[in-house]
């Protein structure tokens, strides 16, 4: 029976989310600015965050997936491309978890084909536990060093995601 032992409550997360959406318009203001959710991931973050997004954005979604069960397999899979022209724009890569951050750098080099203006990244978790290739974190709601992470989007086998705070999870 899986145990879920409390990390981040919904209303940290939310205050989190609000402190960091109002850093964006701040520092976007005036650019072309895209969102580009990694599914399936982000979904639930970047709803919550263009909503705290006070400046004119568009939103699009980049499919990857590396993962089976509690671990990375290696291999990338990209599962859906953008359908936002994204030469000479601001994207702003929005995931849920940067964890190994071996999906991600692979990520962005598929984006820097399409010639994009900018490419930063924000981050509901930031864990440095697994980190194997250097990637920075531009905005992060959260850092943290170990554990297998569930809710708020963050699954295990496409379950859990469902879950309105982030717990640990204990198989």
């Amino acid at each position: 029976m899986p145990q879920f032992i409390p990390l981040i409550k919904e209303q940290e997360i939310q205050r989190q989310i609000q402190k960091t959406g109002q850093q964006i318009s701040k520092d976007y203001k005036g650019k072309d600015l895209v969102l580009l959710g990694v599914l399936k991931g982000s979904f639930i973050f970047l709803a919550d965050l263009t909503r705290k997004i006070s400046i004119d954005h568009e939103i699009d979604l980049i499919g990857a997936s590396s993962y089976e069960g509690t671990s990375s397999t290696g291999q990338i899979l990209f599962t859906k491309q953008p359908d936002l022209e994204l030469k000479d724009r601001d994207v702003l890569l929005v995931e849920d978890i940067v964890d190994t951050g071996n999906t991600l750098l692979k990520i962005i080099e598929f984006i820097t084909l399409l010639d994009p203006r900018s490419i930063k990244i924000c981050s509901l978790i930031d864990k440095r536990e697994r980190r194997e290739v250097k990637i920075d974190v531009d905005y992060s709601c959260f850092s943290l060093e170990k554990g297998f992470i569930v809710g708020f989007g963050l699954d295990y086998n496409e379950k859990y995601r469902n879950l309105p705070a982030i717990y640990d999870l204990k198989l």
